[in-house]
């Protein structure tokens, strides 16, 4: 038998409640309760109708049709530029760039429609008079989705910019603007649009404390690529990182240097991290991969001793967990009394890495602020550590050494490697642990 039941909803969460509650329990949202009706009980089963399937091998792949702005950053990241009819997520924090990038390749792509929930037709105006590209784009002051979709649909631009999703509202979705509900239903209609009419649309998103995109997580899962633009607003240059392409490589990585006139691509990422760099204790040089793309770093360590009762441990670009893991190793395996020093660690530049080969660099800069003593101006350093303190290989190891070696590396500790690796102006130093390459700090 079928019965309706009662239950309360969070209009901004959608965390549901048997009764209602003056604040949600999960947002702490004051007043975003609000009653809902399910209905319960048997359902009688449909059958479906039988569709076409279609043989893959007969299907033409051809090259899909894109829009190339010309900013080889933003075009290599996306995997050759946006597809046409492609749904495109660009989050990030506050201030750091996302709507300047995006208005720079509004102007950049031919026929483009700019909505802003945000910032009035002065304010967008003003700020594209300041970029370095100039032409004409069409902008649009509006939050409701379906006036946008009949703009959209009239004007058949190339390419729409949506800024931001978390303005935009629909009268057919329960919830105020920037609602679960809301931010989903209204994503689920614009791809819907682009699909059907050809439009690639940009989304720019706010970011939340934790780093991912506010609003829900399947709103990943509905666009087809999602980006992310990284870096301290405080700092010069920004990392544009793909971490989902429907239509090319995840992973991909673009730099940027923000400049009065806008974002500008990088043109030798990999050793603009380390041209100011001054050789001293606690100073090392790493190699990083981001995608199919080497970065040189440099990662910079402090080991103080402690004034307090319990030592602190602070990183920053770097994860505080791993970097509590590194100094249990280093304090179990070489007997380092680290339990009494501070211990500070910073990858320079404004970078935030996560990948293990950081592991080595951090551990040798530690041991290098600790003994107080300086690794030669050629070196460099990359690797995992074990929790047994053995080192183990990372992936694209001929590459980062080749990369140092076009920047004039000549000494690279890395961990023993299972293939010979010939190389004649470089000097491998192979370590199995961290027990021989303490024997280079003292």
């Amino acid at each position: 038998m079928i019965k309706n039941k009662k239950i309360f909803i969070c209009a901004k969460c959608d965390a549901q409640y048997p009764k209602w509650t003056g604040r949600c329990l999960e947002c702490g949202g004051w007043g975003t309760i609000q009653e809902d009706v399910v209905i319960e009980g048997e359902k009688k089963s449909t059958l479906g109708r039988a569709a076409e399937m279609t043989d893959l091998s007969q299907v033409d792949s051809q090259d899909l049709a894109r829009i190339q702005t010309g900013l080889a950053e933003w075009d290599g990241v996306l995997g050759g530029g946006i597809v046409r009819g492609s749904l495109v997520l660009l989050g990030g924090d506050p201030g750091i760039g996302k709507s300047t990038l995006a208005l720079q390749i509004a102007v950049l792509a031919k026929k483009t429609v700019y909505v802003s929930g945000e910032e009035s037709e002065q304010q967008v105006a003003q700020r594209s008079r300041r970029l370095t590209e100039k032409g004409n784009i069409s902008f649009l002051a509006a939050t409701n989705v379906e006036d946008i979709i009949a703009t959209l649909r009239k004007n058949k631009p190339t390419l729409a910019v949506i800024d931001s999703i978390q303005t935009m509202y629909s009268h057919d979705i329960a919830g105020e603007a920037g609602s679960v509900s809301q931010v989903r239903g209204v994503t689920v209609k614009l791809l819907e649009i682009a699909k059907r009419d050809g439009i690639a649309i940009i989304l720019i998103g706010h970011v939340t404390k934790e780093g991912a995109v506010a609003g829900p997580k399947t709103l990943e899962h509905l666009v087809d690529a999602v980006l992310y633009l990284e870096g301290d607003k405080y700092q010069q240059y920004r990392l544009l990182r793909s971490v989902k392409n429907r239509f090319g490589a995840t992973g991909e990585v673009g730099v940027w240097e923000m400049t009065s006139g806008g974002l500008r691509g990088v043109k030798n990422p990999a050793a603009v991290f380390i041209e100011h760099r001054q050789p001293q204790s606690g100073s090392i040089i790493t190699a990083v991969a981001e995608g199919s793309r080497i970065f040189l770093v440099e990662v910079q360590a402090l080991v103080n001793k402690t004034s307090y009762g319990y030592p602190r441990r602070l990183a920053v670009g770097f994860s505080n967990q791993r970097l509590e893991i590194i100094l249990a190793v280093l304090t179990k395996k070489l007997k380092l009394p680290l339990g009494n020093y501070d211990v500070y660690i910073n990858v320079a530049g404004g970078m935030n890495l996560r990948e293990p080969a950081m592991d080595l660099a951090v551990a040798t800069a530690i041991l290098s602020a600790f003994y107080d003593k300086i690794l030669a101006k050629e070196s460099l350093v990359f690797g995992e550590i074990g929790l047994g303190g053995e080192l183990r290989p990372v992936v694209n190891t001929k590459e980062r050494i080749k990369e140092a070696m076009k920047l004039g590396f000549t000494q690279i500790h890395l961990p023993a490697l299972n293939i010979k690796v010939s190389l004649d102006k470089v000097k491998l130093k192979q370590h199995a642990d961290l027990s021989s390459l303490v024997k280079e700090m003292k």
